[in-house]
């Protein structure tokens, strides 16, 4: 503060011309400090958000203590129930607490008689009265077969020529593995997110030496024969009208250099199930080394219609021409201004949120109705609001100063309006590209427990999935 008062003018010596100069000069710089402290702010709120910073490890970590002392808890009070002398049970509460189990469960009938075929009273024959049904559910561990293919040779008597089967074909070639194998290998490995090494480890309790080498065998060779299932997933996701895409990291180790570089996996989805439409639904994944927009020019060669995507610059060359129309996804404007809601609790930004709410508020009631109906309802309800909020999101640029992060999210909605208002268009399209975000998930789940993948060849392998 000395060090200010000292290079402050004398203010009584200063002309109204200089002295209005000064009080500009002054609050540009309490402006410019001011929104350097929200851009650093909302830096640290998403940083936050995206690393799990120690607070929220901290939280998870209570909340983890918290569910053991509970566990603990509830396995005490059974001991001591267990323990304790039991009443005898009416049948009338037994069927009360009985608990149905699906159907589709294979039932293995156990029929429990008297101990002896007479009367234990007078010795008469006993004779059916009725029956008491009860269920209890059981577990059959998984287990490995052997398929042991026999195939005897014949001689002709006449001229002694051999006959003999032909031996059956295998998915890998001289592969001791079958196709049930095989299946549970890449299922574990890609949607259960289990590791080649873990896998086994549980094969070996079982008896069976299965390295973790000749897994990464099996899945290779897999990929290969399944490499024309995925070729018709992408024309069939391909053929659509609209189709959603997104893209995620995936660390890859770097040959010969010890450390992991970022690759990306591609994900493009076909579901107009909240449309009211009965096609299957289908994801293709495609990998690439990085993130250069030549990649999804390459991936969607083909493909003629509605995108639903980010604000990624990449895709921004694909809508030149007309061939691929761009729909922009609301959900990244919410999430601007709730970033900003969270980092300094903005009422511009809250409102904001309130505005957008009520465009979802609208999706929510007709998901799953007639392209044609959405269409309809979104014309006649949403249209309006969403007049509305252009007018207001203009009128708060203009109050809030350029360099402020409530006005960059501002602007973020404004260059995109166009393309956010397609969805009104289209009872197809969708408000935003969740589609896509929720086919990524498999991804990021698998890559808390693989942390990088092993080569590129790796990430190259087939993925189908569907969401």
């Amino acid at each position: 503060m000395a060090a200010a008062r000292a290079t402050l003018p004398d203010l009584r010596a200063l002309d109204p011309k200089a002295l209005k100069a000064l009080i500009v000069a002054q609050h540009t710089e309490l402006l410019s400090h001011k929104n350097e402290i929200e851009h650093l702010q909302l830096l640290i709120a998403k940083l936050r958000r995206m690393m799990f910073g120690r607070s929220s490890e901290k939280i998870s970590h209570q909340i983890e203590q918290l569910e053991l002392q509970l566990e603990e808890l509830e396995t005490a009070k059974s001991g001591r129930v267990a323990s304790a002398p039991t009443a005898p049970v009416a049948e009338s509460e037994l069927k009360q607490s009985r608990r149905v189990f699906p159907d589709h469960l294979p039932r293995q009938i156990e029929t429990h008689l008297p101990s002896q075929a007479t009367c234990t009273e007078c010795g008469g024959a006993l004779r059916k009265l009725g029956e008491d049904v009860s269920e209890v559910l059981e577990y059959v561990p998984e287990s490995f077969k052997v398929i042991r293919h026999v195939r005897p040779k014949f001689s002709c008597s006449g001229c002694e020529h051999i006959a003999q089967a032909a031996a059956p074909t295998r998915p890998i070639e001289r592969g001791i593995a079958g196709p049930g194998l095989l299946a549970h290998v890449l299922v574990s490995k890609y949607a259960d997110h289990l590791p080649l090494y873990r896998q086994s480890e549980m094969y070996a309790r079982q008896g069976i030496e299965l390295d973790r080498s000749t897994l990464a065998d099996w899945v290779g060779n897999t990929s290969h024969l399944l490499q024309p299932l995925v070729n018709s997933v992408r024309e069939h996701v391909m053929a659509a009208t609209k189709i959603h895409a997104d893209d995620t990291p995936v660390p890859v180790l770097a040959p010969g250099q010890g450390k992991t570089k970022l690759a990306r996996l591609w994900t493009y989805v076909r579901d107009d199930r909240p449309a009211g439409d009965k096609t299957p639904p289908a994801v293709w994944f495609a990998y690439s080394p990085d993130r250069k927009g030549e990649h999804p020019k390459q991936h969607l060669n083909k493909f003629a219609g509605i995108l639903q995507a980010d604000g990624y610059a990449g895709f921004h060359h694909l809508y030149q021409g007309g061939k691929i129309v761009e729909a922009a996804c609301w959900a990244h404007v919410r999430r601007k201004f709730y970033d900003l809601h969270v980092a300094h609790a903005s009422p511009v930004a809250a409102e904001a949120i309130e505005r957008i709410g009520a465009l979802y508020a609208t999706e929510k009631e007709i998901r799953g109705r007639p392209a044609e109906e959405r269409c309809a309802i979104r014309q006649s309800r949403v249209r309006p609001m969403l007049d509305e909020l252009h007018t207001w999101l203009e009128k708060q640029l203009h109050h809030l100063s350029r360099k402020s992060e409530v006005a960059a999210a501002i602007r973020y909605a404004l260059a995109r309006w166009r393309a956010l208002l397609r969805y009104l268009d289209g009872g197809r399209i969708e408000i935003d590209n969740n589609s896509a975000e929720r086919a990524l998930r498999c991804v990021a789940l698998g890559r808390k427990n693989y942390l990088f993948a092993g080569s590129m060849r790796a990430e190259t392998a087939p993925h189908l999935s569907t969401p």
